[in-house]
């Protein structure tokens, strides 16, 4: 996400809080599990806008914490459905985003994924590993 100015970064709150509760309350999409709006980034024309996601969840509703413990295909393919399925219904939400917000334009948006959760997790993960090795080698 790049340096925006005051107002185009209040925008892209808004945008983010709004997206938010319209993705969880009105899109009926089976392929979308449970999906989290981590930031939003809005062009200078609010024109376009890119929507970084990170999907919690699989479709199919066991919970998984942070996607991908294990790092496999099927978490990749999940994550591949979610964001097929948001920028397909990228129009739709766009429509309700220009009912609820009072802008001249409303943007395009174009939904990506966000891995910034799941990395953090794994470098967490590796840590807590370097300290218990380390507490077992001065015991």
């Amino acid at each position: 996400m790049s340096e925006q100015s005051p107002r185009l970064q209040r925008v892209a709150d808004l945008i983010q809080r709004e997206l938010a509760v319209l993705i969880q309350l009105e899109i009926n999409d089976p392929r979308v599990g449970m999906v989290s709006v981590t930031g939003v980034d809005v062009s200078r024309d609010l024109g376009h806008a890119n929507v970084y996601v990170s999907v919690l969840n699989s479709p199919g509703g066991e919970a998984k914490g942070a996607v991908a413990e294990s790092g496999g295909d099927l978490d990749k393919l999940e994550i591949e459905e979610n964001i097929k399925a948001l920028n397909k219904a990228a129009g739709y939400l766009r429509s309700l985003l220009a009912r609820r917000l009072k802008l001249r334009t409303t943007p395009k948006l174009k939904f990506h994924y966000d891995g910034t959760l799941r990395q953090g997790n794994r470098l967490s993960s590796l840590i807590d590993k370097a300290l218990k090795a380390d507490r077992d080698q001065h015991s």
